[in-house]
Formats: C-alpha cells, structure tokens, sequence
C-alpha cells in the first residue's frame, strides 16, 4: 500500500498548520507540521499517548508539568502520555515544527489554564 497527500489538502482553516491524522491513510502515526508566528500556540492540554517535537525552524517555549523548556532548530522534545503541556512561538520570525502524536488519530483533552 502507497498513499501520497498533499500538505495543502491538510491545512487548519486558514491557517498554514497541517494536521495530518493517520488512521485514514493506513498509518500509526499523527502529526501537526506546526506554522506559526511569535505568541502563537495551544493553550494547556494533554494526551493518553506521547507527543515528540523536532523543531525545523525558530525558537519556542514548551511548558510541561508547569516547567518551561526552550528549544531551538535541531532540538527534539518529547513529552509523555497524559502530562499536561502547551507551547508559544518564541523567536522573531516563523515557528516550525513537527509535533509527532503516538497515535492513529489525534486526541487532545483541552485543561483549564487555573
């Protein structure tokens, strides 16, 4: 089996995030490719599987279990099942980066940001 999307067929809105979930292309795997400016980001949330990030290009401030982490081009983060997290574009220019779902289908359980 071979299947080939477009990017472009994948985008949030009208944004220029790409949401890509897995289970309908035969995958085991979801990711967001993440593009986005300073200040941007999700608010508090978690999983019931891990998430990895490989940052492509920027800086940007993951907070996990209430700590921060900054992270630069190159860097990989990952963050495990049911750990509330959140992150924010943090340099001048563009965010992007891949953030990698263990999982089919993308589930997020949004939290109160108390």
């Amino acid at each position: 089996m071979f299947t080939a999307v477009r990017g472009s067929d994948l985008t949030i809105g009208a944004g220029r995030t790409v949401k890509f979930e897995g289970e309908g292309y035969g995958s085991g795997v979801s990711f967001f490719l993440v593009d986005n400016q300073p200040g941007q980001g999700p608010d508090l949330h978690q999983h019931p599987y891990s998430e990895t990030w490989v940052v492509l290009e920027g800086e940007v401030t993951v907070t996990a279990d209430g700590e921060d982490h900054r992270a630069g081009v190159g860097d990989i983060l990952v963050v495990g099942p049911a750990t509330p997290h959140r992150f924010r574009a943090e340099s001048s220019g563009t965010l992007r980066m891949m953030c990698i779902h263990a999982s089919p289908r993308i589930e997020q359980e949004f939290l109160d940001a108390d």
